[in-house]
């Protein structure tokens, strides 16, 4: 296998981690029309840098929520959003990291997030521990 597949490899396996859908959710779209970006799209971000071990999913995943939160790309967040959730953030994290983000870039950027990720947050609380 050489170091490409690798990286791909390793990418889809924490794309399945953080989504149970893996890579083609991710790039299905965008491979119809650039085949070669949908596997950059798994292999730089997902196969090197998620893959490593200085901080964990969670922590990855609360940071790319605030970073795009500030920067306003409300697609992508709705991912990592999704993700969170599915590796365990709690939907009072991701609120207090909307909060948090609210300091930095400003009030219309953190609410048009929450916005954005109302329905993910919500359905969440279904689901969500009661704490003690």
């Amino acid at each position: 296998m050489n170091q490409n597949d690798e990286r791909y490899r390793r990418g889809v396996e924490i794309l399945q981690r953080l989504s149970g859908n893996g890579a083609e959710q991710v790039t299905n779209r965008v491979a119809e029309v650039a085949p070669d970006f949908a596997r950059m799209t798994i292999e730089f971000p997902f196969g090197d840098l998620y893959a490593r071990g200085e901080i964990d999913l969670r922590t990855r995943e609360i940071a790319a929520i605030a970073a795009l939160a500030a920067l306003g790309r409300l697609p992508q967040l709705r991912v990592h959003v999704g993700a969170a959730l599915n590796i365990g953030c709690r939907r009072e994290e991701i609120v207090e990291v909307l909060m948090q983000t609210a300091i930095y870039a400003g009030f219309p950027p953190a609410l048009n997030a929450l916005a954005e990720c109302h329905d993910l947050l919500a359905t969440s609380a279904d689901t969500d521990q009661v704490k003690p």
